[in-house]
């Protein structure tokens, strides 16, 4: 943990483009060095704006093509030999989710000779966890036919090897073809082969797919673009290329559609829906036209190695052009490629990474944009249903079951009447739950209702449901295609009650609510299966613009200790970057806790700007000086909101172009907002900048900051006249803006962050502070033994219960808040020719010798914040001459 102080020997790095800074030899020695000294898990941070990407790029390739020619291995044609694939992985044909023409895929004697082929392990179905959680799909309805009339929905027999539902596995008889790409991992009996030994993959992983296209941008600009291989994965719907298949427009529906056409071994009918609902029956052929060719597919990629480093985009464009399909194009080029390149979902999630075929062993990963990884890691693996699903999913499933029982075998009919149970048995206890309202005074037309939390045992256990296998149950599902079998019945009766045409103008399709339901409901199931303390069972609900309430089930992942940790024992090292990672503990503690501090390779850079372009200031008092407090009794002060205003009422003279205010929240801005305009404070604010503030809807955030960037640009021409000189953004704090918006040269001039916005402590922040101190029973008041769960109304009972913590669930508490400062005012300094102050307004940002604690706010800061810190005790007065003296500096300096 010392990297600050001592800095790793400086090393040569020829494959960057232009010589480095300092700082960034100093950023790729360090990553060379923990590379070679082994790996493990290492956090690095550099500040944006000063080449991380490329960093990142150099250091650790360097490594790996080092270690090439340390094991003198023959150079490739074009890309090197497979890194340390994994020979057990071998066999695809068991594989239902991959096309014929991969399986008879003719490799290079060369690709043979040198790259061990990879098998498909367990999957829990190549489908997003995420998607269409309690939200209708506005598509088509598109099945295969074949045969007439209702015998298509009819799911094939299904037996299971034990009777009941406590054990044993079952699977569907198939009337030939191949078997289901459900296999557990337990149940893999292939004998293991000797290792090769072969220098590792790179998986780079980040959030968007805009990151990933910069990634591959940046690697283009290295020397290591023409000898190394590269390949992009994303899902089937940003890849496919098969515009009928599109046309669905859902990931789900889009993922199984593509399955349906690897599947389908004869000519078939497809029932399609005209423009006027009605449907009409067209012969197709097998198979998706995009993998009828392997010649093409060969071409394709041909095409992908000459060409370089391609990204989502291009690779589309190439496939569209051959006429071949870039998602399975890219996907088998994993095997032969030096750096992968994919997002959050496909390398984090278990079932993603063994549907791609993705093998970590002894590899490198590399996740950029880590400063949210906890909450992404964990949310991925949360689920949610809705008593509106349950009620829809259980009325389709009597409505099925009344139609087949005569055709269904004694495992199907077994199988869904368990799930009619289960159904019922969510609904009665959403029926007993009452939410009453919380937080009034923040809430608006809708609200959150109170919640109850529960252990998944005591949730089981309540329900008298805990004697019931839910892998085995969850298996079946997936496997018997009763979803679809449903989805799909349900949809017919539903056309035949009501006017379809009606029913689809409104946008919600019936199939495709039905399989949302499902999808929601088998996500709650899978969600059962996890140790009781790594997760909570939350029934809540919220009450809806028209006074209705939605309750619902959520299952809430507390800990991705267990599930990161596959990832940490399988890789060779991995690697957590980001612009801003302070404070680490706050990461530490839910990923990896059982590691120390000092088993963990932290490194930590300066800034690429000089000091004297960067002012941060701790503003204790206001111009009236009255002192600065914003902790949550104390902020709806309107003397503490006016002299907020009072404040900016003078920095708007002083500062040029730019500033942008952080509040803690939507609702908070709200007040403030109307407070300054009532006072007329805002009117004298509007002579100098106009205002603008942060849309609810992230939709509109770039319509706002295009409006308060164009007045920026105006305020030396068509505006100087009037006497505006800038733009004031009003931003909240976990907003679109304080994410992912490069505030860089006139759009942030000065970023003012309003008090310590510690986060809202609902009922899930709650249970993961008491599973961080390791609680177990909460001092909050449980509910009646029929619910086995804990109440919770609101804000206040949070309060006191944070304020009953132990230090370690205080500390993460205090981490949780400045995380989001550090994320919020490391928006604004994007180059080295940028300028920017930053006001940290709060008299507990305030720092002395008397104060210096370890858990005080300012040391949290990044490194290149923290040794420039101004902490201005004598007042407003003090706070106004440095930014006086700072912003004249800069614009003399500034290049005409």
């Amino acid at each position: 943990m010392g990297e600050e102080a001592s800095k790793p020997p400086p090393r040569d790095f020829p494959a960057f483009p232009f010589e480095p800074y300092p700082i960034q030899t100093d950023f790729m020695s360090s990553l060379y060095d923990f590379l070679d000294k082994g790996g493990g898990i290492a956090m690095l941070e550099s500040p944006t704006g000063t080449g991380k990407t490329l960093s990142l790029i150099c250091g650790a390739m360097q490594w790996v093509v080092d270690q090439r020619r340390k094991q003198r291995q023959p150079k490739p044609r074009r890309g090197p030999p497979t890194p340390n694939a994994d020979p057990s992985e071998a066999n695809h044909g068991g594989d239902d989710d991959e096309p014929q023409w991969m399986r008879d895929f003719d490799v290079t004697a060369a690709d043979k000779k040198e790259i061990p082929r990879r098998r498909n392990s367990f999957a829990l179905g190549d489908f997003d966890r995420k998607a269409s959680i309690a939200k209708p799909m506005d598509v088509k309805k598109i099945s295969v036919e074949p045969v007439d009339d209702e015998e298509e929905y009819l799911v094939e027999e299904y037996e299971s090897e034990e009777e009941g539902m406590g054990s044993g596995v079952g699977r569907p008889k198939r009337k030939g073809g191949r078997g289901s790409n459900w296999s557990s991992s337990d149940e893999e009996a292939d004998e293991e082969e000797e290792e090769v030994v072969v220098t590792p993959q790179v998986y780079f992983s980040s959030r968007t797919h805009s990151q990933l296209s910069q990634f591959v941008r940046e690697f283009k600009r290295t020397a290591f673009a023409s000898e190394l291989n590269v390949i992009c994965l994303a899902s089937r719907k940003n890849l496919c290329n098969n515009s009928e298949v599109l046309k669905l427009g859902n990931a789900n529906q889009i993922n199984e559609r593509c399955l349906e056409l690897q599947k389908n071994q004869k000519d078939a009918k497809m029932k399609v829906l005209n423009d006027r609902g009605k449907a009409r029956c067209t012969k197709i052929a097998s198979g998706c036209p995009m993998l009828r060719k392997q010649k093409l597919q060969n071409l394709f990629k041909s095409e992908v190695q000459d060409r370089g480093a391609m990204d989502i985009e291009d690779l589309v464009q190439l496939g569209s052009k051959i006429g071949s399909c870039p998602y399975y194009g890219a996907r088998n080029m994993v095997c032969s490629s030096d750096v992968v390149v994919l997002p959050y979902q496909s390398l984090l999630l278990r079932s993603a990474r063994e549907s791609l075929g993705l093998n970590l062993r002894k590899n490198i990963i590399i996740i950029d944009e880590a400063h949210n990884l906890a909450d992404s890691f964990t949310s991925m693996y949360n689920a949610k249903i809705t008593q509106t699903q349950l009620k829809q999913v259980h009325r389709n499933l009597e409505f099925y079951l009344d139609k087949f029982r005569g055709c269904l075998g004694a495992g199907n009919r077994r199988y869904i009447q368990t799930l009619i149970m289960l159904i019922q048995s969510f609904l009665q206890l959403l029926l007993r739950f009452h939410g009453i309202d919380s937080c009034r005074n923040e809430q608006e037309l809708t609200g959150k209702l109170g919640d109850t939390s529960m252990t998944i045992n005591e949730f089981l256990f309540s329900l008298n449901i805990d004697n019931i296998n839910f892998v085995k149950l969850h298996r079946y599902m997936k496997e018997s295609k009763i979803i679809h079998k449903v989805s799909g019945y349900g949809a017919k009766l539903a056309s035949l009650q009501r006017d379809f045409i009606h029913s689809d103008s409104q946008g919600n399709d019936i199939e495709g609510s039905i399989l949302s339901g499902f999808q929601a409901l088998a996500d709650i199931i899978l969600s059962l299966v996890n140790n009781d303390r790594d997760g909570r069972i939350l029934l809540s609900g919220l009450k809806l613009a028209d006074q209705r309430e939605e309750k619902y089930i959520k299952f809430v992942m507390l800990s991705g200790e267990r599930i990161f940790s596959e990832i940490l024992d399988q890789s060779y090292a991995v690697i957590l970057a980001g612009g801003t990672l302070q404070p680490i503990e706050e990461t530490r503690v839910r990923l990896f806790p059982s590691l120390s501090l000092e088993q963990v390779h932290f490194y930590t850079c300066n800034h690429i700007v000089p000091p004297e372009s960067i002012l941060p200031i701790a503003v204790s008092r206001g111009p009236s000086g009255i002192n600065f407090d914003f902790s949550y009794n104390s902020r709806s002060s309107l003397n503490m909101i006016e002299e907020l205003g009072r404040l900016l009422c003078n920095l708007v003279a002083i500062v040029p172009e730019g500033v942008v205010v952080f509040f803690s929240s939507f609702d908070y801005e709200r007040r403030v907002y109307d407070a300054w305009k009532a006072s007329g404070l805002l009117s004298k604010i509007l002579k100098k900048k106009i205002v603008y503030r942060e849309p609810r809807s992230s939709n509109d955030v770039d319509l706002v900051l295009k409006k308060y960037k164009e007045t920026i640009a105006c305020c030396d021409g068509t505006l100087k006249s009037s006497g505006i000189s800038g733009a004031v953004l009003l931003a909240v704090v976990g907003g679109k803006i304080s994410e992912g918006i490069n505030l860089s040269d006139g759009m942030g001039r000065c970023i003012i962050m309003v008090g310590l916005p510690y986060p809202s402590p609902d009922v899930e922040l709650i249970e993961r502070v008491k599973h961080i101190e390791g609680l177990g029973e909460g001092p909050l008041q449980r509910c009646s033994k029929s619910f086995g769960g804990i109440s919770y109304d609101g804000c206040k009972s949070g309060f006191e219960f944070l304020r009953s913590c132990k230090q370690r669930g205080k500390e993460y508490y205090e981490n949780l808040c400045m995380k989001a400062v550090n994320q919020s005012i490391g928006r604004a300094i994007r180059h080295i020719n940028d300028y920017a102050a930053v006001l940290l307004v709060d008299s507990r940002y305030a720092c002395n010798s008397s104060n210096q604690s370890p858990s005080h706010p300012t040391n949290k800061l990044p490194l290149w914040i923290k040794q420039r810190f101004v902490s201005a005790t004598q007042g407003y007065g003090e706070v106004h001459r440095l930014l006086h003296r700072f912003f004249q500096f800069n614009r003399k300096k500034m290049p005409k």
